[in-house]
């Protein structure tokens, strides 16, 4: 350095070895020698199961309290058990519940150890309700048979 400044030589050399030291801490890549290391601008996205291609089961409640349902309707599409069968209804194997004969459904709860249990199933008279008491209205019977007691549409003779 030029002596019009005002530093001798040892302070320079002293003053340079100073900046050297402040600037392998202030780096994070002089510890390994690497000098100028290019960092990223954009932060890493993460990756998502599947891709975000698997559809949607379409499942939940499709025939709604006071609906009326033929036999094979599917009432509840769901997982696990979330509703139970109960009068006139099936279950499936990927437990759907589904009806039996044709009706209305009727959806209730009914207590069950510590909490409740959600019911649905299938009446054939609109304002009836579940659980049937059988004890005072009798057990409703359906056979789903046909009354060949009837005069035929088409009678060939």
């Amino acid at each position: 350095m030029p002596a019009s400044q005002g530093l001798c030589a040892d302070q320079a050399i002293v003053l340079m070895s100073f900046l050297r030291c402040i600037d392998r801490v202030t780096s994070p890549f002089s510890n390994f020698g690497l000098g100028a290391v290019r960092t990223a601008t954009k932060r890493a996205g993460g990756t998502i199961a599947n891709h975000g291609s698997s559809p949607g089961k379409r499942l939940g409640v499709k025939k709604f309290s006071d609906q009326y349902v033929i036999p094979g309707n599917i009432i509840i599409r769901q997982r696990g058990t979330v509703f139970h069968p109960a009068a006139n209804v099936g279950i499936g194997r990927d437990h759907t519940i589904f009806a039996l004969i044709p009706g209305y459904v009727r959806f209730y709860k009914q207590k069950y150890m510590n909490g409740e249990r959600k019911y649905v199933g299938v009446v054939r008279v609109r304002g009836e309700t579940l659980p049937r008491d059988e004890a005072e209205r009798g057990r409703d019977r359906y056979f789903g048979l046909k009354n060949l007691n009837a005069p035929l549409a088409d009678a060939a003779v």
